[in-house]
């Protein structure tokens, strides 16, 4: 088993929270972790209708049978009913324990709530982040862009492709598509490509509706699915004025480049080298290794991107609080001055609230220079 970085926030909440909930894409790792922490917990997965019927017949019965020594319940969405009892269960007795799961976020937190508001500890757990690959340290780039952060691909030798066929064959077109209730699977599937085409691209409804021949609100009420199922996820742009944050097109992001890559129809790591979209799968990687980090340290996401009027852009602007740390990302294994450039733009913006600025590429050499730095992307921190 490799470990994962959110296990000691977990530990940390299940000692001042009653329920712990786990969401994240299926297969990121949530029921391996869940076991390995709570190895004394009864399990039981809502995959299995017996399992379901069972639990039907006598919720509270159920739980109150299991929780005393605690509980942990695998995709729990399945069955929304369950949350008022777990809800009763656990306010009738303190020393109860659960720990839910589940990979489709809009329902699981929607249920949330309404039923355990303020009695829950939420934690994400997306697919393996380079700092949890540290035995594979030495993996080359394009290898680690082809095959993502799926455990079962890295611990279990799942070749990359066949995980992502899968993935997308049994989740994405079926699981997805019933939810939403997609009657063209054709015009569905030529979105979720065209998103990947486009992946480090800002969001835009109208052109992919014209592209696909249906509705711009069909084309959002998609992207909000295929992003509350943990498939995409959204970079909002930058702005100080919080409510043009929430009106802006963010940028779309896949939330593993291994999915992505298969999308795009790449067959094995060498033909990355030459692909057109090797840069903006690399920006993908970058971006979602930070995104990882906020989650497994129990935090919100806080990343945003810069661009103005006259297409300057900075591809990542972190914010703590009123201060503020940018980050341009680039492939290029060699440095350029020019990689600054657009640092140095926003810090004339931003001015003593830009507390740091870095390019993050994927060189050897890491540079100090003068209110500026250059890394390695292994080397985020």
């Amino acid at each position: 088993m490799i470990n994962r970085a959110l296990s000691g926030e977990m530990q940390r909440l299940s000692k001042k929270f009653r329920v712990l909930a786990v969401v994240g894409p299926r297969q990121s790792g949530k029921t391996t972790l869940c076991k390995s922490l709570f190895p004394s917990y009864s399990y039981f997965s809502l995959d299995l209708i017996s399992t379901v019927e069972e639990i039907a017949n006598s919720p509270e019965l159920f739980l109150e049978k299991f929780a005393k020594k605690g509980i942990i319940i695998d995709e729990v969405q399945k069955y929304p009913e369950l949350f008022q009892y777990i809800k009763a269960v656990a306010d009738e007795h303190p020393t109860y324990r659960f720990v839910i799961t589940g990979s489709s976020n809009f329902l699981l937190l929607s249920k949330i709530s309404e039923s355990l508001a303020g009695r829950v500890a939420i934690n994400t757990l997306l697919p393996l982040s380079f700092a949890e690959l540290k035995n594979f340290a030495g993996t080359d780039t394009n290898t680690l862009l082809f095959k993502g952060g799926y455990p079962a691909v890295w611990s279990e030798n799942v070749l990359p492709q066949d995980l992502a066929k899968n993935y997308y064959n049994t989740y994405i077109e079926r699981d997805v598509r019933q939810i939403v209730n997609v009657r063209n699977l054709s015009s569905f599937q030529k979105f979720i490509r065209l998103c990947a085409g486009r992946v480090g691209q800002e969001f835009n409804a109208s052109s992919l509706s014209n592209d696909i021949g249906v509705s711009v609100l069909t084309i959002q009420e998609w992207f909000s699915i295929l992003e509350a199922s943990y498939v995409l996820f959204r970079l909002p742009p930058f702005f100080r004025n919080i409510g043009k944050r929430l009106v802006k097109s963010p940028k779309i992001y896949f939330c593993d480049t291994a999915v992505l890559c298969f999308l795009l129809g790449l067959e094995n790591a060498e033909q990355l080298s030459t692909h057109p979209l090797r840069g903006e799968i690399f920006e993908n990687f970058v971006v979602l290794e930070f995104l990882k980090k906020r989650y497994n340290e129990g935090k919100a996401n806080n990343l945003f991107f810069y661009r103005d009027k006259s297409q300057r852009e900075v591809d990542i602007v972190q914010e703590f609080a009123h201060q503020y740390k940018a980050y341009e990302i680039k492939s290029a294994q060699s440095f350029n001055a020019d990689f600054f450039n657009n640092l140095k733009y926003l810090k004339k913006i931003l001015g003593e609230s830009l507390i740091s600025t870095q390019v993050i590429y994927d060189g050897k050499n890491e540079l100090d220079i003068p209110e500026n730095g250059m890394i390695n992307f292994r080397n985020i921190t």
